[in-house]
Formats: C-alpha cells, structure tokens, sequence
C-alpha cells in the first residue's frame, strides 16, 4: 500500500505525519492541507473507466477504493442562458457530500481507529454515516438542536449514533473536536481533513471532461465551510498545472445573506474574517457557518480566480426553490442558493455551472 502523504499547516508549516490521527496543526489548532500534487490524466486517457469519481485515480491521494458506492459521475444539465446545473444532489445519500465522504472512510479504515467521529448540520453527517456503514466503521455525528428530522432519521437509519448539542452550529463543532482529541478518535471533519477537499474537487474533474476539455467561464459555488469551493480551486489549479486548460474560470461564492461573514469580509477588502458579524435564521441551513476556520484561505482562493461573493436574500432562496422544482428539480433550501444568485443575469452572459447540492426530500420546501 502506498505511504500517506504528510499533512501540514498553511498557516504555520507544521507538519503531521500521514498517518497520525491528529486532526489539526499541533502549534495553532487549525486545519491542515496534504502534501500532494497530483497530475491529472488527458481526457482521451478516460475512456473506458470505472464510472464514479475513483475514474480520477492520478489526483487522489488514496487508490484502490474498498467502500466506494459509485459516487459522482452526477448529469450536468442546461437550466437556461448559458447557466448548466449539476445534479450533486443524485448521489447515493442525495448530497455533494458524498464526494469527500468516500475519502475519509477509506483514509479511516487505512488508519484503524477505536471510532470516528463527525460533526454536521445533516448532509455532511450522513455522508459519513452511509461511509461509515459501508466499512463498518462505528461512527458517532454531532448535530445542532433543530437539524431537519429526515437527516437525523438518515443518519440513525445507517447505525450510527446520534449526539444532539444545545446550541448552534459552531456549539456543535466546539463538541465534536473535544471528541475528536480522545485517543484512538478518528476526526471525519469535512472542514479540518483535507481529503475531503481533494474529494470534492472531483467535481470540477467531472465538469471538465463532460465539456469536453473545458471549463465554463464562471463556477459558482454555496460557501459556508468552504469545502466545495475549496475542492474547486484545486482542481482547477491541477488542470490548468496540467495544460490542459488555457484559462481559470472565475469562482463565485454564494452565501446567504442572513449568515454572510465571508461576503462581509470580501466587502471591507479583508484577507480574513472581520470582527462578528450578525448572523439570523436562514433556509440555507448548510452555509449558516459564522465563523469558517479556513476563511482566509477561501477569501484567497476567489480573489485568485478574480471571481467575488454574492449573496442571497430568504426570499431569493424560496423563490428559486420553487423555480428548480417547476423545472423538474426538487432542491434543499441550501442547494438551490447558486441558482438563486445568478438566475437574474448577474452573469452578463457568461457561461457558468451551478451545484444543487441536496435533495429537497431531506428537508422540504422553504417556508416563510
């Protein structure tokens, strides 16, 4: 088996070594990054792979799946004006979260811990529940008090334990990391591990080979941790490393409006958050993140692809909600944001892709 690269700190350097369970820098506490730069295949090498985002195997750190559920491979199909969807939200527990899921398990089950734990506001958590199920792995989620019943059923329903904290999301983070410095504890943090940003980035892999070697002019992304972002400016860094894109397309992070630190900090002209900026309810549940720990690292990585922040109102959410489902397309509150931003021609024309994230079956119509 093939060695686990080094992790290491883009804040500090520190290094921590592949395969300790440490799940963040020893010196600042923050998240890590993998020492790992992948080489990405031709396209015309493609033919004829497995078909699940594993068919990318020169750009992931780990091969040789055991747990895989045939993840990714989601349609891309065209909404209107040069704006395509892809349909993430038609993996095999209904979320992109799938993506970076699959790479923690099988990271965790090379690692043999005690047990793993995650932390969620329900998509994440049950990705690493159904993960978890598939390599049998025991597996306890933290979830915030008033997370949607049909996640929380999801997650039981794949054996794990459910641990409810009183409070709000980052309450339920503070929990899980507590957790996560007990000995034998595999911390499955879709925001501290960066497998699972190299997980997520297989979707711009996908998008660039369903278009036939190119990328769209503008990919727009829902940021709250900044994951999927993340993920995208990775993969786009490796292609376009590769040659084999001639142009970055710009990253648009969308957040709602109601929870907006990162858009906040992207208006003052900030490499990073500014001050505590109010936060309110909000249907996008799964971007409601007030304080990201790789905010810096997200605020750069648009800044980079000359992209920007929007943001989204509760009624811009409702109504393109109602919008993708009178198009055959019945989208979480939070997966629908992309849409949401762009619909009215912010755009000027240019070609973009947006993510629908979850499947409205997880929590229902956004009301209000």
């Amino acid at each position: 088996m093939t060695p686990l690269p080094d992790r290491f700190c883009p804040a500090d350097g520190t290094r921590v070594p592949g395969g300790s369970l440490d799940w963040c820098c020893p010196v600042c506490r923050g998240p890590l990054d993998l020492d790992f730069a992948p080489t990405p295949a031709p396209l015309t090498s493609l033919t004829g792979r497995v078909n699940s985002l594993w068919r990318y195997t020169e750009c992931l750190p780990l091969a040789a799946p055991t747990v895989s559920l045939g993840e990714g491979r989601t349609p891309l199909v065209e909404l209107r004006g040069g704006i395509s969807a892809k349909l993430d939200f038609l993996m095999p527990t209904l979320s992109f979260k799938d993506r970076g899921a699959v790479l923690l398990a099988e990271l965790a089950l090379r690692l043999g811990p005690r047990q793993v734990i995650a932390d969620s506001s329900g998509n994440a958590g049950t990705a690493i529940a159904a993960y978890c199920a598939r390599a049998a792995l025991p597996c306890t989620v933290y979830v915030p008090e008033g997370t949607s019943p049909k996640k929380l059923e999801q997650i039981e329903a794949h054996g794990a334990r459910v641990h409810v904290v009183e409070g709000d999301r980052e309450a339920t983070a503070r929990a899980a990391r507590e957790a996560a410095d007990l000995p034998g504890t595999f911390y499955a943090s879709h925001v501290f591990n960066p497998y699972f940003l190299h997980g997520t980035k297989t979707y711009v892999h996908e998008l660039w080979e369903d278009l036939g070697g190119r990328l769209p002019d503008v990919i727009v992304v829902p940021v709250g941790n900044g994951t999927l972002l993340l993920g995208a400016a990775l993969a786009v860094a490796e292609l376009h490393g590769a040659g084999l894109i001639d142009r970055r397309p710009a990253l648009y992070a969308v957040q709602a409006a109601a929870v907006a630190p990162l858009a906040h900090a992207w208006a003052e002209g900030a490499d990073d958050l500014v001050g505590v900026t109010p936060s309110a309810p909000t249907f996008a549940e799964g971007i409601a993140i007030p304080r990201p720990p790789r905010a810096p690292q997200i605020l750069r990585a648009v800044r980079d692809s000359a992209g920007t922040f929007l943001t989204v109102t509760e009624d811009q959410i409702r109504h393109a909600q109602r919008d993708l489902a009178s198009r055959g397309l019945y989208v979480e509150s939070t997966g629908v944001a992309c849409w949401a931003a762009v619909r009215e021609g912010v755009l000027g024309g240019r070609t973009a892709v947006v993510p629908l994230c979850g499947a409205g079956v997880k929590s229902g119509p956004a009301r209000g």
